[in-house]
């Protein structure tokens, strides 16, 4: 064959020279239309060999269940388009409690009105959507450092934030900056206070740079610095205060000031005198409706098919409103009220600086550092893929990089913030046997069209206190079961018990009496306004369990040395260790 290309030195006069694609590019091309052909327009691009009647099948005691299990799908496998789908819907609507949940506690706790909570929830649905793409993505920056992690590490925002949030609101209602009225038998009502959204918001923007700083450090040196004894304590105190703190109260009837049942004011009952069927807190009506959704959480992993168990807290919520709402307790009002459509900076908030809560803000991105660590090792596992190596760090690298970018970004967007990455859509991998990104991008997609449709978050709105707490007491309870998960991991020498204990010590105790340590800095006598904030930040700290069981067991596995301990005397060890032990060297 005789090549047409012909190459000569121009001239002033010669035309410009136009220079076809190169045969490989353009061979790369057709392949790839093709492929995106057969896909669309065959059977097997659509349905392929995977067995959707299994996914789709009840597990019911007299049904005769098949050993039988779909193929794995790989990272970059080639992925049929009806499984792309529905296993990218199975893991939104597995998030989406999670993305939910913390719009609504926030707003309940800065009092803030229905229009502004609709769009918070939309707002973090499309942002989680947006920054879930980024952190699936493994973009080469420069030499060995990417940025996401490649797999299907979706994110939201971070249950540790809710604690250290309602912290800093506490703080924020207490010296001024939000307004609140003190009623006649001494209850505090508080007002709306969207600027300390905003405030919350700026503060975690700038201490976004932190986890991105932290990202360019090895990770081999960042699990050495924060290894399961100090993750696995920190997600374990995440889990349990905010099961004590959000989950259970709103389980009762609200995690509001009618938790205190006043005798006047608007929250004589819950959630307040204004709902539809108000009644006192801890009432068996409102017990009855959470332990509902609980039950159904529960017969839905017994009898229900994968798909449902994958959204198991979904239909936890969809049988507790039903339920709710034929008995009365759930009001229209919120859904329309909503808009149809709607999308990011719909609403704005001030983005400010809130000194006190800069160390707390530091303080949280290094835990969702420590936690991401472990989310994205379970999910390389969960994933088939390498979970030790260079490719791995880099994960780890990239995964962390993208969490301190979607905390900067996500401020920006006015979405609920840190984000971090999810864990609980490893589940869905693991059940589904679907690794595949493709699924993972059509998750985004409904992310970020849940989000778009505001009616959405008005539905959202309307679930009842006690519905939402009968789900998210499992919620929070299942977080707290990851962390006992990771310290199961640690081998227990004296040297890890005394961390824990320490680091329990502060953790537990300040869980079971939340207020010991607001009244540490009262006797100094007027504190420059510098030194006030301090004092402040150190409160918050303190006030919050898993800051500062995290801080006790991150400094004491830094400062206590590693020693060489004796094997225990075999007659400590329980009956069942011994016969794990006798059974292996049979093995």
């Amino acid at each position: 064959m005789i090549s047409t290309s012909v190459q000569h030195e121009p001239s002033g006069n010669d035309p410009p020279v136009i220079r076809a694609p190169p045969k490989s590019k353009l061979n790369a091309l057709r392949s790839k239309a093709e492929r995106i052909k057969r896909k669309a327009t065959t059977k097997d691009g659509w349905i392929g060999d995977y067995d959707y009647a299994w996914l789709c099948t009840p597990r019911l005691p007299f049904m005769k269940q098949g050993n039988k299990q779909p193929p794995f799908y790989a990272l970059d496998a080639d992925l049929p388009l009806i499984l792309a789908i529905s296993s990218g819907l199975q893991h939104a609507l597995a998030m989406l409690a999670g993305l939910i949940t913390p719009p609504i506690i926030f707003a309940s706790s800065l009092s803030l009105d229905s229009q502004t909570s609709a769009y918070m929830i939309s707002a973090s649905l499309i942002g989680c959507g947006i920054m879930s793409l980024v952190q699936m993505s493994r973009l080469h920056l420069f030499r060995g450092y990417y940025l996401g992690t490649g797999l299907i590490s979706v994110v939201g925002t971070s249950f540790a934030t809710l604690s250290t949030a309602n912290a800093i609101f506490d703080a924020m209602y207490k010296d001024g900056t939000c307004p609140s009225t003190t009623d006649a038998d001494g209850s505090v009502a508080r007002g709306p206070c969207p600027d300390a959204y905003g405030m919350l918001l700026g503060t975690s923007l700038i201490c976004s740079f932190l986890e991105i700083l932290m990202s360019f450090c090895s990770p081999k040196a960042l699990k050495r610095v924060f290894p399961p004894i100090v993750t696995g304590t920190v997600i374990l105190m995440i889990g349990s205060s905010l099961t004590g703190s959000s989950g259970i109260v709103n389980w009762g009837g609200g995690s509001n000031d009618c938790q205190n049942r006043p005798t006047t004011g608007i929250f004589a009952l819950c959630p307040t005198i204004f709902a539809p069927r108000p009644l006192p807190w801890g009432s068996p009506e409102f017990i009855g409706l959470g332990f509902l959704s609980f039950v159904t959480i529960i017969l839905t992993e017994l009898f229900g098919s994968p798909f449902l168990k994958n959204i198991s807290i979904i239909v936890g919520l969809v049988v507790g409103c039903i339920v709710a709402g034929a008995a009365g307790y759930i009001s229209d009002s919120t859904i329309k009220s909503a808009p149809a459509i709607t999308f990011l900076w719909v609403k704005t908030f001030k983005l400010r600086v809130y000194p006190p809560a800069i160390l707390p803000m530091l303080a949280v991105y290094v835990s969702l550092a420590m936690e991401a660590i472990g989310d994205i090792t379970a999910s390389a596992e969960v994933s088939r893929q390498e979970v030790v190596g260079d490719l791995f760090d880099s994960r780890i690298q990239g995964g962390i990089l993208s969490d301190g970018i979607s905390g900067f970004f996500s401020a920006l967007f006015t979405t609920l913030t840190p984000l971090s990455i999810f864990a609980q859509n490893n589940g869905v991998i693991a059940l589904t046997r679907c690794a595949n990104r493709g699924a993972g991008r059509w998750c985004c997609v409904f992310l970020i069209l849940f989000g778009i449709l505001g009616k959405i978050s008005g539905v959202f709105l309307a679930i009842p206190n006690s519905v939402l707490g009968g789900v998210t007491t499992f919620l929070f309870a299942n977080v707290a079961a990851s962390g006992i998960r990771v310290l199961a991991l640690v081998r227990f020498t004296r040297r890890e018990r005394f961390i824990l204990s320490a680091a329990l010590s502060f953790g537990v105790g300040n869980l079971l009496k939340p207020d010991i340590f607001t009244h540490l800095f009262e006797g100094v006598n007027d504190p420059s306004k510098g030194l006030q904030g301090l004092f402040d930040s150190i409160t918050i700290i303190l006030s919050t369990p898993f800051l500062a069981a995290g801080i006790v067991a991150a400094v004491l596995n830094l400062i206590i040395p590693f020693e060489l301990e004796e094997d225990e005397n075999p007659t400590t060890s329980s009956v069942e260790e011994l016969d794990v032990e006798s059974q292996q060297k049979k093995n």
